[in-house]
């Protein structure tokens, strides 16, 4: 599997030239091969480093008072990581693989590099920041205001938007690569809860399961019924500087 990283995911958005591409580059140099469920950071902490992951799939939580988890993000190739130790130093989560995988770490001095030679690069970074930040608040926000069925719906067609914007070949049909364990501590339920929920838009005609993958029967209703929003459309990026 070849690896799918910062360039890829931004040349999607604008045509990058030669050299914002070199630049790219030099914060890939040096992958690294991780086995699921390996832990790459925990929460609290401190780190000199930002990564981007290459291939597999990692996902970030918070441990809560009562001991339970949980995940706010789900990373995907082309995703940075570990960006809010810019600014804080340390790490408000903790960031484990959920599948084999490929991450590369670089020194967060490439991007003071990045802010003052390739001012564009940083700029669509803050957009790749941005856009993960508001499909965050979309799922978090629905754990206190829609039933059980609409967030599954959600989490499974949030799941594969993200994981078309990495490259990865998904159409009516997917592989979550989660348990439903995990399923439910990103949206706030039991794994029961979970298997129920999906054997409900089973039984509705929206989805179907086989061989552990996902297929989406009636894509159309299962947006209208989830008030799904596509994140990674519509954007407006005509304010981006030219390149460098």
């Amino acid at each position: 599997m070849s690896n799918f990283g910062l360039a890829d995911r931004l040349n999607k958005w604008v045509a990058l030239t030669p050299a914002e591409r070199d630049a790219l580059s030099r914060m890939e140099d040096k992958p690294r091969s991780i086995r699921r469920g390996l832990v790459l950071m925990n929460e609290r902490s401190r780190t000199e480093e930002l990564s981007v992951v290459l291939q597999g799939m990692l996902m970030c939580y918070v441990l809560l008072d009562d001991g339970s988890r949980q995940i706010v993000r789900f990373l995907f190739p082309g995703d940075l990581f570990a960006m809010s130790t810019l600014v804080y130093g340390r790490s408000p989560d903790t960031i484990v693989a959920v599948s084999n995988a490929v991450v590369c770490s670089f020194d967060r001095s490439h991007m003071t590099r990045l802010a003052t030679d390739h001012p564009r690069l940083f700029s669509l970074i803050l957009v790749l920041n941005q856009i993960e930040r508001v499909v965050t608040t979309d799922r978090l926000a629905g754990l206190g205001r829609t039933a059980a069925r609409v967030r599954v719906a959600t989490l499974l067609l949030s799941l594969r938007g993200q994981m078309r914007q990495a490259g990865m070949t998904v159409g009516m049909s997917f592989t979550p690569g989660l348990t439903q364990e995990e399923m439910g501590d990103a949206i706030g339920l039991t794994a029961v809860h979970v298997n129920r929920m999906l054997r409900l838009l089973e039984d509705e005609g929206l989805i179907k399961r086989e061989g552990g993958r996902v297929f989406l029967l009636d894509e159309e209703r299962l947006v209208q019924e989830a008030g799904y929003i596509d994140r990674f459309a519509g954007l407006d990026l005509g304010w981006l500087p030219p390149a460098r």
